[in-house]
């Protein structure tokens, strides 16, 4: 069920991200992302990159999808992320999620005992792949819970 729903909503997490894009706040890089999150009741949720003069306070497009998707009360279920980018906004090679996101969406993915699949997209190509080729062995909520019994 899972995959068939993926695949009906491709095209809209695509240009749900974006039109994400569109938003993003990048005056320091130029460089634009869209990111759409993919929820197993047909929802999307996006997010833009936010871009702040103190370099690290920056918020991936990925990062802000997650925040908006925990504060609407979306912790599990999580089937797929589609990002997307570029400079000016201009979408050219296929960007994949940065290692700060993939442990974001990760923590996410990991509250509602899913492997997200990810679209990785381009101008001329969509990259595909889950959640654990971009992140092995990842860390997350598992490792924590033999220190604390309420996690």
């Amino acid at each position: 069920m899972s995959d068939a729903l993926i695949a009906e909503k491709r095209e809209d997490m695509i240009a749900a991200a974006r039109a994400a894009m569109d938003t993003a706040y990048a005056p320091y890089s130029g460089f634009h992302v869209g990111a759409a999150l993919l929820f197993d009741d047909g929802a999307i949720v996006t997010g833009a990159n936010f871009e702040n003069a103190s370099y690290g306070l920056s918020l991936c497009a990925e990062t802000v999808a997650c925040a908006s998707a925990s504060h609407s009360g979306r912790r599990t279920g999580l089937l797929a992320v589609a990002v997307l980018g570029g400079m000016g906004g201009a979408v050219e090679a296929a960007i994949s999620p940065c290692g700060r996101c993939r442990q974001v969406v990760n923590e996410l993915a990991a509250l509602g005992g899913t492997d997200p699949l990810v679209l990785c997209v381009g101008a001329d190509e969509i990259v595909e792949m889950r959640l654990s080729v971009l992140l092995p062995n990842a860390f997350g909520p598992k490792d924590l819970s033999s220190l604390r019994p309420n996690v």
